[in-house]
């Protein structure tokens, strides 16, 4: 019965995990954010190898979270590590606000005028008790 359980567990972590990275990486090529990087820098043919580092960086962040490993490389690269990461949740964040900015037209568009104020209400506290529930007991 054990085994059962632990292999059932198994099961579970690993298809929540595969859900959530599929959202998260549908969300980052759905706002444009990898071909955006790729045209300020004038070096659209590496699109693939942008991919697949944000990829390989999602796949060992994971497991840095999971594992609580430490990479003895000094305060440089820590400090380079900030800079990054800092510039791409910056960018990510502006292009979220960008696609946000969709969301009035579309709803012009289907004629959607009563109950969208309620609507996005309704996600922020949903957001917000999802984070207060997290915060608390986890």
């Amino acid at each position: 019965m054990t085994l059962i359980k632990y292999a059932l567990l198994i099961l579970l972590g690993f298809s929540g995990g595969i859900i959530v990275s599929g959202g998260l990486f549908t969300a980052l090529f759905t706002v444009g954010l990898i071909p955006r990087f790729a045209g300020k820098t004038h070096t659209g043919a590496h699109v693939m190898k942008y991919e697949s580092a944000v990829i390989l960086g999602t796949v060992l962040g994971n497991l840095n979270s999971l594992y609580k490993y430490t990479i003895p490389f000094g305060n440089l690269f820590i400090g380079s590590y900030g800079l990054f990461s800092g510039i791409f949740v910056g960018c990510l964040a502006l292009a979220i606000a960008e696609a946000l900015d969709g969301i009035p037209i579309f709803a012009r568009r289907i004629n959607f005028r009563r109950g969208l104020g309620i609507g996005i209400l309704a996600l922020a506290i949903g957001k917000s008790i999802g984070n207060i529930i997290y915060f608390f007991y986890h």
